[in-house]
C-alpha cells in the first residue's frame, strides 16, 4: 500500500483532534472528488513499518482522540491488509483511541470482503462513513461527510445488532 499524506492534527474527519491517514488508490473516481491525485495506487510513499511507528507516536498524546483512514479508498482490496495490521497495533497499544474509516463503497451492499481481512478490519472500527461522494448531493452543513447519501455507521453497534446503526456523537 502507498499513502498520499498524513495529517497530524485534523479536526474535519471525525470528532476531536485526530490523525488522518490518506491512502493511495481509488477506482470510484467520484465527480468533484477533493483528492483526485490519490486515485493512483502508486501515488505518494510506501506504507512501511516506520510509517506505522510514526503514526502510533502521533496518536500517543492525550489530546489526540483517534485516527481516520481516508483516501483514495481504504477498503480497496489492495489497501485493506495494511490497514488491518495498523488497526491491530492501535487496538493493542492505544486501545482508548478511536478508529474511523471512510469508504466510497456501501456497507452491506458492495464493500469488498476479503477472507480473513475485511471482517476483522470492520471489527476494529468505531465508525465507518460509507457511500460515494455524490456532487449533486453535496451538503456543506453535514458533519464529517460531503454528501447526504453518506452514512456514519456505528460499527460496534452495527456488528452486534446485525443491522446498520447510525453513529451519534455522545
Amino acid at each position: 500500500m502507498n499513502y498520499a499524506s498524513i495529517k497530524s492534527c485534523d479536526i474535519a474527519n471525525g470528532p476531536g483532534v485526530r490523525v488522518s491517514l490518506f491512502v493511495s488508490g481509488c477506482t470510484h473516481h467520484c465527480k468533484d472528488c477533493f483528492n483526485e491525485e490519490a486515485w493512483d495506487f502508486s501515488y505518494g510513499e510506501p506504507f512501511t513499518g516506520e510509517v506505522s511507528d510514526r503514526l502510533l507516536a502521533m496518536l500517543a498524546p492525550g489530546y489526540i482522540r483517534g485516527i481516520t483512514y481516508l483516501g483514495g479508498e481504504p477498503f480497496d482490496p489492495r489497501n485493506q491488509e495494511s490497514l488491518l495490521l495498523l488497526s491491530r497495533r492501535i487496538r493493542q497499544e492505544l486501545p482508548e483511541k478511536s478508529i474511523w474509516a471512510f469508504t466510497g463503497y456501501v456497507y452491506g451492499r458492495n464493500l469488498p470482503m476479503l477472507p480473513g481481512v475485511t471482517q476483522e478490519l470492520l471489527e476494529h472500527l468505531d465508525v465507518l462513513v460509507d457511500g460515494p461522494f455524490i456532487a449533486a448531493q453535496k451538503n456543506l452543513s453535514l458533519r464529517f461527510r460531503g454528501s447526504s447519501n453518506q452514512r456514519l455507521i456505528d460499527m460496534p453497534k452495527t456488528l452486534a445488532a446485525g443491522e446498520v446503526i447510525l453513529w451519534h456523537e455522545k
